[in-house]
């Protein structure tokens, strides 16, 4: 892979994590699920790549700004989704609870 190739990928991913943060801010949690996994191919891409061409200043310069870029994305959907997750964790956990007091305390039929 060369350098061209490489910042491809890292633009490739600072758009999906852009669209993912839209996708975040807007509930549409399918489609965030969909980016997730499209995001996950391209650094896959990255981390299969046996070596990394060396790249001069400028465009090192400017991966690490992409990648400035993706970690702020990622910060902004974590936010929004963190307490969201909290939240459909704790409904799971009220209807697990429901549930094995309903098991624990229905009525025996069989005696």
């Amino acid at each position: 892979m060369n350098h061209t190739q490489v910042i491809s990928i890292y633009d490739a991913i600072l758009a999906t994590t852009g669209k993912m943060l839209t996708a975040a801010q807007n509930s549409e949690w399918e489609q965030l699920t969909v980016l997730e996994q499209e995001c996950r191919q391209l650094t896959d891409r990255l981390r299969n790549n046996d070596t990394e061409p060396l790249l001069d200043k400028e465009l090192q310069q400017e991966k690490v700004k992409i990648i400035h870029q993706i970690l702020d994305n990622d910060a902004q959907i974590r936010a929004i989704i963190e307490p969201w997750m909290a939240k459909l964790q704790d409904m799971l956990s009220i209807n697990r609870r429901t549930r094995n007091l309903q098991q624990t305390y229905q009525p025996i039929s069989n005696i």
